[in-house]
């Protein structure tokens, strides 16, 4: 089993690499991640979240479950919605579990990218899948929500986590 990184891993802040090979060792990979995400109760789960400095994720929310490869968000609703935003890296020291916080984020977008065949795929989001999207890309971009916070309320997420 693939073990979640934490904030304070510095692949965690570092922009992820370009899939290039899509072979059996890269559908060996998204299953980990599933398996991880789920053994940990996420929605979603990124490369550099368990040490894999690769843009691709994995989601499983709202009815919709998937991987994306490479890829690249179009904002399509850029409305912010102020929701409940917590992230599998930055738990709570003393419960494990995420720390959760107020995070705004654009009401619609469109994620392009490849499935783990190689094959063009596009997804279309509105509510907690657009969410997910977002913070999943955020991950292969090297940021934490945490970083979309105002600074006092990143600083005390970051005192418990």
């Amino acid at each position: 089993m693939r073990e979640i990184r934490a904030i304070g891993d510095p692949v965690l802040r570092t922009p992820a690499e370009t899939v290039e090979g899509f072979d059996k060792e890269l559908r060996r990979l998204i299953d980990e991640m599933f398996q991880a995400m789920y053994a940990v109760d996420g929605v979603g789960l990124a490369g550099p979240q368990i040490g894999v400095s690769r843009r691709l994720f994995v989601y499983d929310i709202s009815g919709r479950k998937g991987h994306v490869i490479n890829p690249v968000l179009t904002v399509d609703d850029a409305e912010e919605i102020l929701d409940q935003e917590g992230c599998l890296s930055v738990p709570d020291r003393q419960s494990g579990k995420p720390i959760y916080a107020p995070v705004p984020r654009a009401a619609g977008v469109t994620v392009e990218g490849l499935d783990r065949l190689g094959r063009p795929l596009k997804v279309k989001a509105r509510g907690s899948l657009a969410r997910c999207f977002q913070h999943e890309t955020d991950h292969l971009d090297g940021r934490l929500y945490v970083d979309r916070l105002p600074k006092n309320e990143a600083r005390k997420i970051m005192s418990k986590a």
